[in-house]
């Protein structure tokens, strides 16, 4: 059992590796990310990228699987305010093998909750080849030692092999009442417009189909676990309530397409995420909708045929609540000469 006081700045450890297939990617990426260069080998030969890879979101979840797995499980964690960067540094590919490797940066009891302290993580996966496919630094809640918060209770919650199982009752998404206007190209973006993207319900069914292979933890996966916990119910893994944004955000992108009367604009792959709070958790019975604005786009100086727009995104409750914003990069096609 491991507590606050056992993450050492400098500590590292590296957690067991597991195989990621072609249907293991395909299988997330219909769900969540339904590109063609995640969804379709034929389709992805011909997009930005060349052959078919995992979408980032799934190379995010996998890596949370294998740090609950690694230590999460067994230490008295209270979860993670967010995350402050992610970079997706190579793809995912299908037969890659890839681990989990964690090192304490630093670490600081909390000041408000004297039961508690935090630990920021570098949290890297890593393929076979030892090269890092992301590398993501957050913060992490854990109990101090002789304080109440313990071990998570006993369970089936590692059962599930982490591969992506859709929920025999399904909630579809929602798209947005707002008409869509047709993808723009680099030049055409303007800085400070905004889309609604569309919502979702997130059911029970959903919330634990998506834990059980990529967030094990007992709050999210099992209600009477749940009500003992900090949440007091069930919640949504963080993770869940951003791959849904990415689920929206490519229903977003095919309405444009669909409305699209000349050849659209392409987009391309992301190169990370910065600033991704989770500012209230998400609850069995929550509708979430998404939001994303344009707020910066420059020049991309390695791909001239491409620019980078910046565009900050939100989950917003039936309440009016925000509970989930990142800010984000995507390479998009500049206007043909």
């Amino acid at each position: 059992m491991s507590y606050f006081e056992d993450f050492v700045p400098g500590q590292s450890a590296r957690s067991r590796s597991l195989d990621v297939s072609q249907d293991d990617i395909i299988a997330f990426a219909s769900r969540y990310d339904a590109q063609d260069f995640h969804v379709d080998p034929e389709a992805a030969k011909a997009s930005f990228v060349g052959r078919l890879i995992g979408s980032g979101w799934h190379s995010c979840a996998l890596l949370m699987r294998l740090t609950a797995e690694d230590f999460l499980l067994d230490a008295a964690s209270m979860g993670a305010p967010g995350i402050d960067e992610v970079k997706w540094l190579r793809p995912l590919l299908p037969g890659d093998s890839v681990s989990a490797r964690r090192t304490v940066l630093e670490s600081k009891a909390s000041r408000s909750r004297p039961e508690m302290g935090l630990v920021r993580f570098r949290l890297e996966l890593l393929n076979q080849r030892d090269e890092p496919v992301l590398e993501q630094t957050n913060w992490i809640m854990f109990g101090r030692q002789g304080s109440a918060i313990g071990r998570h209770p006993a369970g089936p919650w590692l059962d599930h092999a982490p591969v992506y199982e859709r929920p025999a009752i399904e909630s579809p998404l929602e798209a947005s009442s707002e008409p869509p206007e047709p993808p723009r190209f680099f030049e055409e973006l303007s800085v400070g417009e905004s889309s609604e993207l569309g919502s979702f319900l997130f059911t029970p069914e959903e919330i634990v189909a998506f834990a059980r292979s990529f967030d094990p933890q007992p709050f999210h996966m099992d209600e009477a676990a749940a009500r003992r916990s900090s949440f007091g119910r069930l919640a949504a893994s963080g993770w869940h309530t951003a791959a849904v944004w990415m689920a929206c955000m490519v229903l977003h992108r095919k309405r444009q397409l669909a409305v699209a009367s000349d050849r659209p604009a392409r987009l391309g792959s992301s190169p990370g995420f910065r600033n991704l709070r989770w500012t209230k958790p998400v609850f069995a019975g929550d509708r979430i909708t998404y939001h994303s604005q344009v707020i910066d786009k420059r020049e991309s100086a390695s791909r001239p045929q491409w620019g980078l727009f910046f565009h900050r995104n939100t989950g917003i409750n039936q309440h009016g609540e925000e509970v989930f914003s990142f800010d984000g990069c995507v390479f998009v096609e500049r206007k043909p000469d």
